[in-house]
């Protein structure tokens, strides 16, 4: 796996990895900064998890959002200290334990972003089910 940044202009820059994919990131609120991204890594490679599981396990999802929120340090350098993942599930008839157990393995076992952060970060995670 390699990627490059590239300086752009002001505190933004360009990530660009070795299949030529890329997002701009920036210091200054002009886009996505990279505590944001890291953030959004964690959402993204668990939900991964949880919709993988949950459909190997034939559940009928629909829809998976991952709302994140996270408390960071005060002092330089300014690190995560809490992140918390809420899953919404939205499916038919999708049973409780299903869904559990996909945000568990997900958290505990197979999510990369969020295992590399541990354990110096605290991560905590809950889901609702929403029934369509």
């Amino acid at each position: 796996m390699k990627v490059t940044t590239q300086w752009q202009q002001g505190l933004t820059f360009d990530a660009i990895n070795e299949e030529g994919q890329s997002i701009t990131m920036d210091g200054e609120g002009k886009a996505p900064s990279p505590m944001h991204l890291m953030l959004m890594a964690v959402g993204g490679c668990s939900s991964i998890d949880v919709v993988m599981i949950l459909e190997k396990a034939r559940q009928q999802i629909t829809d998976c959002v991952c709302n994140l929120e996270a408390e960071r340090a005060d002092t330089v350098p300014r690190v995560f200290k809490k992140i918390h993942a809420h899953y919404v599930v939205t499916g038919k008839n999708l049973k409780p334990a299903q869904v559990e157990r996909a945000c568990n393995l997900s958290m505990e076992k197979y999510c990369s972003a969020s295992i590399t952060l541990q354990p110096s970060v605290e991560i905590t995670h809950s889901f609702e089910i929403v029934e369509e």
